[in-house]
């Protein structure tokens, strides 16, 4: 047996640990009280939402110019840790809006896209990943969603499901094939605004567990989308 102490593998800067100390707090104030009736209601308190934006939870590596809070995937990994301690539907709501939402925008959006975007997500809007579909799950290659040029705009058709955060998101990037005849090279993604006529959320799962944090169906019927988008 080695005499050798353990260590983390990470130890924390002062800064990380008043952060996590500052979440933590967020989570047992805002979060604890209404775990159960979310829980009950399936359904996440907007109350919730309103304070992870008002404390920079939702935006936590974008850069300041975009009204983020400039921190560090380190920071982004405490916050869900701390608020999935006390509920993991908020935690998977401030997963998908930093890890997956945020950070597409942060790697491949425009310059416009970013400019237009950033500040919503940062501020006060609610993101979505769409990707799975009835029969492209873990092989998202077997896409049936398609993306049809159309000279000044696409238009998309087909279904996504189990797609979260779908009920609180007002922008949605949407993963379709514009090129099926490239295979998985063809896939790309758009961004879609909750309103846009002929994209709807449908249908809301009932799950056993992570019952606040809303799992749902996207409808694409002749969606209209920009070039810019």
């Amino acid at each position: 047996m080695s005499t050798h102490p353990s260590h983390p593998l990470t130890r924390l800067s002062d800064d990380e640990k008043m952060f996590q100390a500052e979440v933590e707090k967020l989570s047992n104030q805002v979060v604890k009280p209404r775990v159960l009736e979310m829980d009950e209601a399936e359904k996440m308190d907007p109350e919730v939402v309103k304070q992870l934006f008002a404390f920079g939870l939702m935006g936590i590596e974008l850069p300041e110019e975009f009204g983020g809070s400039g921190g560090s995937f380190m920071m982004a990994v405490l916050a869900i840790e701390a608020l999935s301690k006390v509920d993991p539907s908020v935690g998977v709501l401030c997963d998908v809006q930093n890890t997956l939402v945020n950070n597409i925008f942060l790697r491949w959006a425009t310059p416009e896209q970013k400019k237009k975007y950033l500040p919503q997500l940062a501020q006060s809007k609610v993101g979505s990943y769409c990707l799975t579909e009835p029969n492209s799950g873990s092989d998202a290659f077997a896409m049936k969603c398609r993306a049809y040029d159309e000279g000044t705009h696409y238009r998309l058709d087909g279904k996504k499901i189990f797609i979260t955060n779908a009920k609180e998101a007002d922008i949605f990037i949407v993963f379709a094939n514009a090129e099926p005849e490239k295979g998985y090279k063809g896939i790309t993604a758009f961004i879609v605004e909750r309103g846009t006529p002929g994209f709807s959320v449908g249908k809301k799962e009932v799950k056993l567990g992570i019952r606040a944090s809303s799992t749902c169906e996207i409808i694409c019927d002749n969606v209209k989308i920009p070039k810019e988008n």
